[in-house]
């Protein structure tokens, strides 16, 4: 084996370098990639031309598109759907929904690439953490971690797996040998025993490998749980008013006068939907009324007035915090709403807002609320369409308290999100287009069609990440170039000769998932599917089998935030590099104590 050079021993001490940086965390994660990036050019290990084509790399790319189609689909309301699902099937706990997270993941991620299928699910996470209250730093890293473990699972899934017949192949002819090629679905039984594994390994340890963080999100999605704070039932219960109801000709305020704790807030009839009805709205034969209240007082309420719970429910949309809720709003001390009564300020007419509660001085006043006469510094506690309550807030008697969406999801965008995301998921399997190019399809499709605005998609994309990942892309080539990967790579093999089939398998697996965490999964391909297939020949053994565990260790990338799918759960998750290191640790040893024993046995 040759000696080290001098490019060589300088590629190796930046390695070194990244790594120290990584693990020490003495400066934030991205810088750290754009000083590692900065040594590799200034030392000439790469050509100026090529040190800042990470920037246009395929990876990166992909990324920016597929976190730009996430958005539109969160945006949408589709992946609160697929939330309210998923809670529907796993419950509340937290074994529960990390498996199904990671299981739905996983079988997306056999089909498509592991960084798309985790940047659709982060919002779904997301929501499903708020929904929880399980912290989102228990959720997030597993679902990552199902997503890339899903690479294994078809020969389509991942770029190790896409190149492996062609770089088996082509070591066919240099050692002319025949290998058989390998078939769609030949390592899926492998993938599910490596998938199954790791789901299981966070199912059963989880609640010591994982970190329990809750990271800075946006105001607009951290909705605070009012009706937590002030004691108050917040459903709104749908029921429907016969002709013979007592309720029928009759007016809203004259209804809630004579039944204290109990508000209509919604009515569906002839004329649609009336959210906060005026007090002198008349209730009419056949409407659908929402009612919210402590349950005992609006059960006893609906029996009085012959009322039957109704069938359908068009209340449900209100129901969903991002379309309506509880808010706290402050009285502004010296305003004209100081003095008045609530019964005054109509804000049910002017603002389509319904008063629930008043808190003054430590009290929460529910009874004659109409009849109150309002003092600065009252909370008023209401229920209000966000789109409502914003109308509310431009007025400077008031000051909201609640931090509340902008804006509701643009439900009747939902077919061109699907539209965007349908047409880049074909063009990425049924057609040759690079994949980069084929996301970028759909997220024009995305933009064109303003399911997103373009400020939007700016926002939706994590910058972080971007330079993260092309940052790095440098090292990656520099230690190809210099033939550092490749001197390394030799001499490990070299040193496993003595072994027996299975131990050299280990080494070559051991060696893929560095070269992994340090060139790229692709990289890690290219280098060591060759070399294990020379080795294979030179022990007597299967070259085609040899490659297939490189081309599956490539995906054990768990140990550090240099994957993609890692470094975008990165600032969401809140995570740190220790993070990493302590669970990604125990999937990458159960990951390769598992993939030797499967791929002698399935492969």
């Amino acid at each position: 084996m040759e000696g080290v050079t001098t490019e060589m021993a300088v590629a190796l001490a930046i390695l070194a370098g990244a790594f120290a940086l990584f693990v020490t965390e003495v400066v934030r994660i991205d810088v750290a990639a754009v000083l590692i990036m900065v040594a590799v050019g200034l030392t000439g290990l790469v050509p100026p031309e090529d040190l800042f084509a990470g920037f246009s790399s395929n990876a990166v790319i992909s990324i920016i598109a597929i976190m730009i189609l996430g958005a539109g689909l969160d945006r949408v309301g589709v992946m609160r759907r697929v939330a309210a699902f998923l809670l529907r099937m796993g419950g509340t706990t937290e074994r529960g929904l990390g498996a199904l997270v990671s299981s739905t993941v996983a079988g997306l991620s056999a089909f498509m690439q592991n960084i798309g299928a985790a940047a659709l699910f982060l919002p779904v996470v997301e929501r499903l953490s708020e929904r929880t209250t399980i912290p989102v730093s228990r959720l997030l890293m597993p679902m990552g971690f199902a997503a890339i473990l899903g690479g294994t699972l078809t020969l389509v899934a991942s770029g190790p797996l896409i190149l492996l017949n062609d770089l088996l192949a082509s070591s066919a002819r240099n050692l002319e040998v025949e290998i058989e090629p390998y078939g769609l679905f030949s390592p899926t039984p492998i993938g599910l025993v490596l998938t199954v594994a790791g789901i299981l390994l966070f199912a059963v340890a989880g609640p010591w490998l994982l970190p329990r963080r809750t990271p800075a999100r946006d105001a607009q999605r951290a909705l605070p749980d009012v009706a937590a704070v002030y004691g108050l039932d917040r459903r709104i219960r749908p029921y429907r008013v016969y002709e013979e109801s007592p309720l029928v000709g009759r007016q809203v305020e004259e209804v809630e006068a004579e039944r204290h704790g109990v508000l209509l807030v919604a009515v569906q009839d002839g004329d649609g939907l009336t959210v906060a009805p005026a007090r002198d709205f008349t209730v009419e034969a056949g409407a659908l009324v929402g009612l919210v209240g402590p349950p005992e007082r609006v059960d006893r309420f609906a029996k009085a007035q012959g009322l039957t719970t109704a069938e359908s429910d068009p209340f449900a949309v209100l129901r969903d915090q991002e379309h309506a809720g509880l808010a706290e709003v402050l009285v502004r001390p010296g305003s004209d709403a100081v003095g008045r009564k609530v019964r005054h300020l109509r804000l049910r007419h002017a603002f389509g807002v319904s008063l629930l509660a008043v808190y003054r001085n430590g009290e929460l006043l529910t009874q004659g609320l109409r009849q109150i006469e309002l003092e600065g510094g009252d909370v008023l506690v209401a229920f209000a369409p966000w789109s409502h309550l914003a109308r509310l807030a431009e007025q400077r008697a008031f000051v909201v308290l609640s931090d509340y969406p902008a804006e509701p999801p643009r439900t009747e965008k939902q077919g061109w999100a699907l539209a965007g995301f349908a047409l880049a998921l074909g063009l990425v399997i049924f057609t040759e287009l690079q994949l980069s190019l084929a996301l970028m399809v759909g997220a024009a499709v995305i933009l064109s069609t303003r399911v997103l605005t373009p400020d939007e998609a700016y926002r939706a994309v994590s910058w972080q990440t971007v330079f993260l990942l092309a940052a790095l892309i440098p090292l990656g080539h520099a230690l190809e170039v210099t033939g550092t990967a490749a001197w390394i790579a030799q001499g490990v093999v070299g040193a496993s000769g003595h072994l027996p089939l299975w131990g050299i398998q280990l080494a070559l697996a051991t060696l893929t998932t560095a070269f992994t965490l340090t060139v790229s999964n692709v990289g890690a391909t290219v280098l060591l599917v060759p070399l294990a297939a020379n080795v294979a020949v030179g022990v007597g053994a299967d070259p085609g089998q040899f490659g297939l565990v490189v081309a599956l260790a490539a995906s054990n990338a768990f140990l550090l935030p240099t994957h993609q799918v890692n470094a975008l759960l990165m600032g969401p998750g809140g995570y740190r590099v220790a993070d990493f290191l302590r669970a990604g640790l125990a999937l990458t040893v159960v990951f390769l104590l598992v993939l030797v024993p499967a791929v002698n046995l399935f492969a």
